[in-house]
């Protein structure tokens, strides 16, 4: 999974940024990098393939500092892992972009990008947005409109954030199947794309919705629904701590997934099984019903997600209720045949595997009674 961050702010924001990045090493990278508008009003960019500790030493070499920046972490796509397939992407120097998830018409645009003119640097599907933007700014759009009319020629996912250095007083973002999250300050503005990265500098939070395009300020946040409508978001409290997202004493978040597993287990069951049963309520409103109608269930998901299914379907079958599990991007390019009275059970991680939710929506057109995910995000 790549992350995202972005702040805007009076003060320096690559300390920020970076602790961002370092808040975000649990989701899988191979790369990272980091854009700031530097008070000359220029781009100043530094990527590397590897760890943050890597993209930190090479910014300790350096001055990089501004007021206004983004940051992202990578896990390969589109392109190898390399510094020139590394984010954030830009187009000359008008315009920095960096973004989670795959654009599956990349390749018609590219062609004809290159057919105006524009020159690649990298294999990547993101840089096709940033000369997209490039384009419309040329135009004369500024860069909230630029956005817009970019994401509308999208097929596929993407949560983004976008720089433009003629432009100091905010960052653009959008989302559509990829998440992103607003954190709200005094003074001060960020984006991420989970809770996690931000929690050292706020606990109040927008979550954007489907479709949302937003315009991050130090004053403020514009938001704008899917029709370009303004919209509100509610402001919610978050009551994780920072040390949510730490290693803590060990050497890799597996080793500390590994051994917080009875606890974490425990915490899971605790309100959902009372005196050896299932506490059906704490499952949602409608849980009950589902459940009294379920005759089979179809769990998709992927990766180690996939395994923890594997290990469900024998604990479905030992209570007799017939259970299929399927690999998410097999499943989802299937003409499915659908079993009366089958319950749809997603399983990931983050909450925002593509493919996985890719199934799901497929899911809720295909006759299932009802869907149940299952993620490790508490927020």
């Amino acid at each position: 999974m790549c992350g995202i961050v972005g702040a805007i702010a009076e003060r320096n924001v690559v300390p920020v940024l970076m602790e961002g990045l370092r808040r975000l090493e649990y989701r899988g990278y191979d790369s990272a990098g980091i854009a700031v508008r530097n008070h000359d009003a220029r781009l100043q960019r530094i990527r590397s393939v590897g760890k943050v500790t890597e993209l930190q030493r090479l910014l300790d070499q350096g001055t990089v500092e501004g007021p206004l920046g983004i940051a992202h972490t990578r896990w390969a796509t589109h392109g190898m892992p390399a510094e020139r397939n590394a984010h954030p992407h830009m187009s000359g120097e008008q315009v920095a972009i960096v973004h989670n998830g795959i654009i599956e018409n990349h390749a018609e645009l590219r062609a004809d990008l290159q057919a105006q003119g524009f020159e690649f640097s990298s294999d990547t599907d993101t840089e096709v947005i940033a000369h997209l933007l490039a384009g419309l700014l040329n135009q004369g759009q500024d860069i909230c409109d630029a956005t817009r009319n970019a994401i509308g020629r999208l097929v596929g996912a993407y949560a983004l954030a976008v720089l433009d250095p003629a432009d100091p007083d905010r960052i653009v973002v959008a989302r559509a199947g990829s998440p992103l999250v607003i954190g709200v300050g005094v003074g001060e503005n960020f984006i991420a794309s989970d809770v996690f990265a931000l929690l050292p500098v706020t606990q109040q939070f927008i979550f954007l919705e489907e479709g949302d395009l937003a315009e991050i300020r130090r004053d403020g946040v514009s938001i704008f629904a899917a029709d370009g409508e303004p919209v509100e978001r509610e402001v919610r409290t978050s009551q994780l701590s920072a040390s949510n997202a730490e290693k803590g004493p060990y050497r890799h978040y597996m080793l500390k997934e590994i051994f917080e597993q009875p606890a974490v287990i425990a915490e899971t069951l605790e309100g959902r099984i009372h005196k050896g049963k299932l506490l059906e309520q704490s499952f949602g409103h409608v849980a009950s019903e589902l459940f009294d109608r379920t005759r089979a269930v179809q769990i998709i998901a992927c990766g180690t997600s996939y395994h923890a299914g594997m290990v469900a379907r024998y604990w479905l079958e030992e209570i007799g209720i017939p259970c299929q599990i399927e690999v998410a991007s097999e499943f989802r390019y299937r003409k499915t045949v659908v079993q009366p009275d089958t319950l749809f059970v997603t399983i990931s991680q983050s909450g925002e595997t593509a493919d996985t939710l890719a199934a799901l929506r497929a899911a809720k057109k295909a006759g299932y009674i009802g869907s149940l995910v299952v993620c490790n995000v508490p927020e």
